[in-house]
């Protein structure tokens, strides 16, 4: 008897919550028909213009498809070098007897930068210059000879003598070689690089004695990731900037890029040229650099308006109060935005909320328009 009266006040309860939440039946139809009818045709009186909300209709905010481009910023950490340098290198062994080396002072092409003990070199080009004085005379002695009717010298003897000539005179060039050699010379004109070498010093031949940059123009190398191949063909310029001057971005032209992907890291080697005219910047200095592209205007929508089935994604659109479901291909991504590829007008009203509950055909009713726009 206990549990049966339990039972009873558990229906009881439930019952009133029923009729709490959603009142007693009929009572829906008992209100609709008390209520006063318009003349108009059967509108409750006091009820708003145009009859509400359209019966079956589903609420949706919708927002106009708009055209904007996507922006790709690629980020990397750059070493610079300069766009034309070289080494200061020895032609031949030998002891320094005089340097002009002073570190960052311009030099011009061809300016002396060291001289080596060149006594041996200055000796015998002497001698080779008295043995081609030596050839030469006879040579002379001998077409004397020849045009006054001489026949003790011979057309062999004439022939040894020029050669013995042409000898000589090679002599002197190998000599006159060796003499320059002992003279160091700038290669290309630029700035002079820190160089350890003193008077007195015995160098060696091909040793490496400073480096000359120049530095009007840096060539910074980077590694940018693989995705960066489809940017790297239409991309022109990059911005670099370093933590020596805070602060400041500078504008550089991408002069090449690598034919192959790493494969071990999987990222494509980049040079990009900055100028330099007012020289602050030196060669080995790191930046940190940063590639910049924007597509072509695309469909922009809120990320809220792409739905998901089996046949991929789409969104809907509003045509004339009838929701409309066309397949997107997304493209991009950011924030709460997406970059899609659709067969939709600019300008199209496209559910941006509600859209899970829609299906090809159903009847919508536009209730707020979406005010945020998209990043730009």
């Amino acid at each position: 008897m206990r549990k049966f009266v339990s039972l009873l006040v558990a229906v009881g309860l439930l019952f009133g919550a029923y009729a709490i939440t959603f009142g007693l039946p009929g009572t829906d139809a008992t209100s609709e028909a008390a209520q006063p009818q318009s003349a108009a045709g059967g509108r409750p009186a006091g009820g708003p213009p145009g009859g509400g909300r359209a019966r079956g209709a589903t609420s949706v905010v919708t927002t106009a498809l708009e055209q904007r481009p996507y922006e790709v910023t690629l980020y990397a950490t750059g070493t610079a070098s300069s766009l034309r340098s070289a080494d200061v290198v020895t032609e031949t062994a030998g002891t320094v007897v005089e340097t002009r080396l002073t570190a960052n002072r311009d030099v011009e092409q061809g300016e002396v930068l060291v001289r080596l003990d060149a006594r041996t070199q200055e000796l015998n080009l002497e001698i080779a210059r008295a043995n081609l004085q030596q050839a030469t005379d006879t040579v002379d002695r001998y077409d004397r000879l020849r045009a006054g009717g001489n026949s003790t010298i011979t057309d062999v003897a004439q022939s040894e003598a020029r050669v013995a000539q042409q000898l000589a005179d090679a002599e002197v060039g190998l000599a006159e070689v060796a003499l320059e050699d002992r003279t160091i010379r700038a290669p290309i004109s630029g700035r002079l690089g820190l160089s350890e070498v003193e008077v007195g010093d015995i160098l060696g031949a091909n040793d490496v004695i400073a480096t000359i940059d120049q530095t009007e123009t840096l060539v910074v190398e980077f590694e940018l990731p693989e995705r960066a191949i489809g940017m790297l063909g239409q991309a022109h310029e990059v911005l670099v900037s370093t933590s020596a001057f805070v602060g400041r971005s500078i504008t550089g032209e991408i002069l090449s890029f690598d034919s192959r992907i790493d494969a071990v890291t999987r990222s494509v080697t980049v040079k990009a040229k900055i100028d330099n005219a007012q020289r602050i910047l030196w060669p080995g200095m790191t930046f940190a650099v940063r590639l910049l592209h924007e597509s072509e205007p695309l469909p922009v929508l809120p990320s809220t308006a792409v739905t998901w089935s089996r046949m991929g994604p789409a969104v809907w659109v509003d045509d004339g109060g009838t929701a409309v479901r066309v397949p997107i291909t997304i493209l991009y991504r950011k924030n709460e935005f997406v970059w899609v590829e659709a067969d939709i007008a600019d300008g199209a009203m496209v559910v941006a909320e509600g859209a899970q509950k829609l299906r090809d055909g159903a009847k919508i009713t536009a209730v707020g328009a979406e005010t945020e726009k998209a990043p730009s």
